[in-house]
Parts: C-alpha cells; sequence; structure tokens
C-alpha cells in the first residue's frame, strides 16, 4: 500500500514540529468563526497560485458532471478548495470540541441503526468512507457512542507530530492504525469485535481492482474486499457532510434532539456536520457473488459516489481521481470481454450503464497522456 518515506535527522524533527504546531495557534486564537472566514479567503484565493491543480479539479469536474456549465463546474470547484482549508481549521477545533458532553452539539446523526444493529450484535463490522465531508469525524461519533473504532491512517513524516495526532485522537477513544502493517492487525481487531474505519477512495494503482467510478473506471485497493471476505464483514460506508443553513429537515430520525433549527445557528462559521449511510451490506449479499471482491470493492466505491454527490463542492476533486489506468488501455487492446461480463453482473448495473463505462475506458485509451497531468 505504498512505501514508507524517510524521515527528517532526529535533531531537526522536534524544532520542525514546534514550528509546525506554533502555525497551528493563530486559527484557536481567532475563535472559530473568524478562522473559518479566512480559511474560506484561502481556498478562493489559493487556486490563483496553484492553477495546474486547480485546472486538474475543473478537468474532474468536468468528467464527473458532463451536464454542468462551465460556471458551476468552476465554482465547485473552488468550494473544494475551500472546504479543504475550512477542513484544516475544523481538524484543529475537534478535540475541543467533539467531546462526549459537546458532540451531540456538532453532530447530527441520520439513520444510522443499520450500523448500530451490527455493532451491538457483535459482528465485524468495516466503516468505509472517502475524502468528502470531514472523514474523521465518523471515527469520532462512533467513539463517542462507546464503539471503540480503529481507524486506519498514514504516520506523518514528522514523528514528534504524529505522536501529537495520536495522543490527542486516542484520547477520544480513537486508535490510529499504521497502515504499513495493517493487513496484519486488522482481522485480529475485527474479529474482537470492534470496528474499523477505512477512508477507502485512495489509488490502487495500475494492479488495483477496477471499478467504476462517476461511470469510468478506476483503481481501489484490493485489501478492503480481501479483509471483508477474511472475516466475513459487514460494510457500512457512509460519511459526514457539512451542513448548511438549510440542511436539517424539520422531520427525521433527529427530530426532538438538542439542536433544533430554532434555536441553533447554522451559518457559515458553525461547526455542523450530518453523518449518514449511503450503503450498508453484508457477507450475506457479497458471498454468493461470481466475483465477490469485485462486488465488494464496486459497491463501496458506489456508494463513496453517492456520498460525494450529496455535496461535491466537499470531495478533494484536486486529487489524480483516474491517474492509474488498466492494462488494456495501458497497452491499447479492446475492452476485455470478461471485464464486460463482470460489470454486468453487478446487480446496479443496466446494459447501458455497462456500455457507457466501456465507451469512456475506450476514450481514455486514447488520452492517456492527459490522465497523469
Amino acid at each position: 500500500m505504498g512505501k514508507k518515506k524517510k524521515h527528517l535527522p532526529g535533531w531537526i524533527e522536534a524544532p520542525v514540529a514546534a514550528v509546525i504546531r506554533g502555525a497551528m495557534t493563530p486559527p484557536l486564537l481567532l475563535g472559530l468563526e473568524p478562522a473559518l472566514a479566512a480559511a474560506r479567503a484561502l481556498g478562493e484565493w489559493y487556486p490563483r497560485v496553484q492553477p495546474r491543480r486547480f485546472d486538474r479539479a475543473v478537468r474532474n469536474l468536468r468528467d464527473a458532471y458532463p451536464e454542468w456549465d462551465e460556471g458551476r463546474v468552476r465554482a465547485t470547484a473552488v468550494g473544494s478548495y475551500q472546504h479543504v482549508f475550512r477542513l484544516g481549521v475544523e481538524l484543529l477545533y475537534t478535540p475541543r470540541l467533539i467531546t462526549k458532553e459537546g458532540f451531540v452539539r456538532h453532530l447530527v446523526l441520520a439513520d444510522v441503526s443499520p450500523a448500530m444493529r451490527a455493532l451491538m450484535a457483535g459482528r465485524p463490522v468495516i466503516l468505509i468512507t472517502g475524502h468528502c465531508g470531514n472523514w474523521e469525524l465518523i471515527g469520532y461519533a462512533m467513539s463517542m457512542m462507546g464503539f471503540p473504532v480503529h481507524a486506519v491512517y498514514r504516520p506523518l513524516d514528522l514523528r514528534p507530530l504524529d505522536q501529537w495526532v495520536r495522543d490527542t485522537r486516542q484520547r477520544r477513544g480513537l486508535t490510529l492504525v499504521n497502515k504499513f502493517g495493517a493487513v496484519r492487525a486488522l482481522p485480529q481487531v475485527l474479529k474482537a469485535g470492534h470496528p474499523v474505519g477505512l477512508v477507502a477512495d485512495q489509488s490502487g494503482g495500475d494492479r488495483g481492482v477496477f471499478v467504476p467510478f462517476f461511470g469510468r473506471l478506476t483503481s481501489t485497493y484490493k485489501s478492503v474486499g480481501m479483509l471483508a471476505l477474511q472475516t466475513g464483514a459487514v460494510m457500512a460506508c457512509g460519511a459526514a457532510r457539512r451542513m448548511g443553513e438549510h440542511d436539517l429537515p424539520d422531520t427525521g430520525p433527529w427530530q426532538g434532539a438538542p439542536w433544533p433549527r430554532r434555536h441553533t445557528r447554522w451559518g457559515p462559521g458553525s461547526l455542523r456536520y450530518l453523518v449518514e449511510l449511503t450503503d450498508i451490506f453484508g457477507p450475506e449479499e457479497y458471498t454468493n457473488q461470481p466475483d465477490p471482491l469485485y462486488y465488494i470493492t464496486a459497491r463501496y466505491r458506489r456508494a463513496i459516489e453517492a456520498m460525494v454527490r450529496r455535496a461535491p463542492e466537499q470531495y478533494f476533486w484536486m486529487h489524480r481521481v483516474w491517474r492509474s489506468r488498466p492494462l488494456h488501455e495501458r497497452t491499447g487492446k479492446p475492452f476485455p470481454d470478461r471485464w464486460r461480463e463482470r460489470l454486468a453482473a453487478l446487480p446496479w448495473m443496466t446494459d447501458s450503464d455497462v456500455a457507457a463505462v466501456v465507451d469512456r475506458s475506450d476514450r481514455d485509451k486514447l488520452d492517456l497522456k492527459a490522465l497523469q497531468r
């Protein structure tokens, strides 16, 4: 799942970490509202100094939403950068605000009862999310409700800073698992009845499992599906979506909770997230499929797409979402029949959906250089 990076010399790590920690102080001194306002301004300004990445975000959005006009595409790309900067501020405030006493003022739980029933029954549960919304809050929410989540993460290169991140998260009941040893550690964690949290939309490279994402083949790690098959885990897919002024319906599973709309500020300077499921499925559904690994991977990718569609501006569109390509595209060969059969075997795929994926793959085969930018 990637190579470990080399660390800085030990004598310089602590001073550099101290400088970074010092740079985190101004947003905390400003207060949440002013800090979020500054983050939005930075997010609007930053694409001007990083035009290449901004152009990549625009291209990705055009591909994902071909029906959108150019104005909406570019506005959403800017919103994605604003989201990244806001997220940085929110992560600084998370240990202060998401506590056992205060988390209900910042997290609204939609109907997550299917996942709760699986957890209370002691079944192994894998919590799946993507780089959309605030993925850290999924683990926090579960931990606050008494389910100690083990979240897979990539250790920071600065070891003192990494230790600080681990300490602050683990004080809230969230255990961080190094991704480089996760394959060995996670089966035992799941068998012990502890949920595992994964941000599962990273590229799996040229040898990953290629499944549809916004109608286009995208590489995804095999390890998530293999972990589910090994442990018989339930896959609970969901996201924590930032809420605006009009996001809280007047009725729903949160009705009567301590955050009624008439008493709560839902402005751009607040930290409010809606935690919601987009899909949940277990071994009863995937073990009898013709290709269980492909089914699991395609289904949770589909669930991540549903998360993104609910708030496109809260996704990391500047990432190289479709950079890795399957072998038949890289070698200029026709779309393999066995791939077409695997796509057609997915219960939610229609003939027109399969044809659209094949057509998109044929076009990507002719434009590989553009995908590498």
